[in-house]
């Protein structure tokens, strides 16, 4: 199974009023992590298996998955011999291996560091940030340009109202489409274990010398995706993400209950 590589150790000073005691990846939509709402998608489309380097208030992360089967389970304990009889599983039947890289590393550093654990193909996405991405096209659309990386093309989402005017006077108003602006990195890659190779070390930020080597190289394509995506980077974002959980409208809810 191809494994997926979480970035997670990231502080998150935009959102630095939820981070203070606990990694960005571990700020709650809904009662569960956005590191949850990942792995769900994911899973969704038979990926469970999961490395995730941690830096930043790396013993969040590490306590939440050591204890997850007990977070999630019913169980009956018995508190004078300290039996437990657990009565179902949580749901999930993950793999999930937690690596620390130190709070100082950056993005293409800590995948450098899982390199024991990538034996070949891999994904990466980022701790932060939800979509409803179509995991298998993605993986199809690798397969078919045999390059060494996929990264998605997004759209960022709207945040502002576009007007048009004529001298002083507006002539429309309306909230920015965002379909209007242009393609960023949205996350969501499909690697070839060489890219390990274009990463120097923990000071090597994916985003710059690995990706535009790769493209300068002609070994990084586009998968496209122009429906929804968003990042959690601030406050605004958390409280439209727990919104969307809340009245049922979370468009990156691919999975059933």
């Amino acid at each position: 199974m191809i494994p997926v590589v979480i970035l997670a150790g990231g502080m998150g000073t935009r959102i630095r009023e939820e981070t203070a005691i606990r990694p960005k990846p571990m700020v709650e939509i809904g009662t569960r992590p956005i590191l949850w709402h990942i792995m769900k998608i994911y899973d969704h489309y038979g990926y469970r298996r999961f490395a995730i380097p941690v830096g930043y208030q790396g013993h969040v992360i590490k306590d939440y998955f050591l204890g997850y089967r007990d977070r999630y389970a019913d169980f009956t304990v018995d508190t004078a011999e300290g039996g437990v009889d657990r009565h179902a599983d949580p749901g999930e039947h993950w793999t999930v291996t937690v690596v620390e890289t130190g709070s100082a590393t950056m993005t293409g550093g800590r995948i450098k560091r899982l390199a024991p654990f990538l034996k070949g193909r891999f994904m990466v996405t980022y701790g932060d940030g939800v979509a409803n991405v179509d995991i298998e096209k993605l993986v199809q659309f690798h397969d078919t340009h045999g390059r060494l990386a996929t990264v998605t093309a997004v759209r960022p989402p709207a945040r502002f109202g576009a007007m048009e005017l004529d001298a002083d006077r507006v002539t429309s108003f309306a909230e920015k489409p965002q379909a209007g602006a242009g393609w960023i990195n949205g996350g969501f890659f499909v690697f070839e274990r060489d890219v390990l190779d274009y990463i120097d070390g923990d000071g090597t930020s994916l985003e710059h010398e690995p990706l535009e080597r790769l493209a300068a190289e002609g070994e990084l394509m586009a998968f496209r995706h122009a429906d929804f995506w968003e990042p959690m980077d601030t406050q605004r974002d958390l409280d439209n993400l727990n919104r969307q959980w809340a009245t049922g409208e979370a468009p990156w809810k691919v999975w059933d209950d």
